[in-house]
């Protein structure tokens, strides 16, 4: 039997991580729209077609940036996307992400196993040394994803995003190559 090539960057057990493409867009508004309320106050990811193709454009195109999306390897739904921002190489190789689960994966642990993808492909292939997260302290669940994986919180940073309207706060929680264990992996 001839061997296929995966269609994902890296897989787990439920699910596989690819980049984010423009044929991706009619799929994503769709899942946020249906995600309005989980994501109410903490995100604001595109909901329209045009919105879409302008933030995955910035994913796509700029190096600063890889935008990815956790897939039920099932059948291939769109269960959230992660993205690597401020991309620093050099002696700092640093990102920051940020990440978004659908309502109909939310509760899974499909984003916990997608977040050790992305984690491993940024450590790995990518070559980063630190990624960073920051959450405002409210959103539990964000919080809960980010110390599952392994991250440590490092701080707190009031007024630090401009989110809905205000200056919010959040906690800074970081993980290096050396930190992440064989079990998290």
């Amino acid at each position: 039997m001839p061997h296929t090539a995966s269609r994902y960057l890296a897989e787990g057990p439920r699910v596989g991580i690819r980049h984010f493409t423009y044929a991706d867009g009619a799929e994503f508004t769709a899942r946020v729209r249906e995600s309005k309320d989980l994501h109410h106050p903490w995100l604001f990811p595109p909901a329209t077609p045009e919105a879409y193709t302008a933030y995955a454009g910035l994913l796509i195109q700029d190096p600063t940036k890889a935008g990815f999306l956790v897939c039920a390897k099932d059948d291939g739904a769109i269960a959230g996307f992660i993205n690597i921002n401020n991309i620093v190489e050099g002696a700092f190789r640093n990102g920051a992400l940020g990440y978004g689960a659908f309502a109909h994966a939310a509760g899974r642990g499909l984003m916990r196993e997608g977040l050790d993808l992305v984690v491993g492909h940024a450590f790995g292939p990518m070559r980063l040394h630190r990624l960073e997260i920051n959450v405002q302290p409210g959103n539990a669940a964000s919080i809960a994803l980010a110390q599952s994986c392994g991250f440590r919180l490092e701080g707190f940073s009031p007024k630090m995003i401009y989110i809905d309207g205000d200056w919010r706060d959040h906690q800074r929680w970081a993980l290096t190559a050396e930190m992440r264990t064989p079990q998290s992996r």
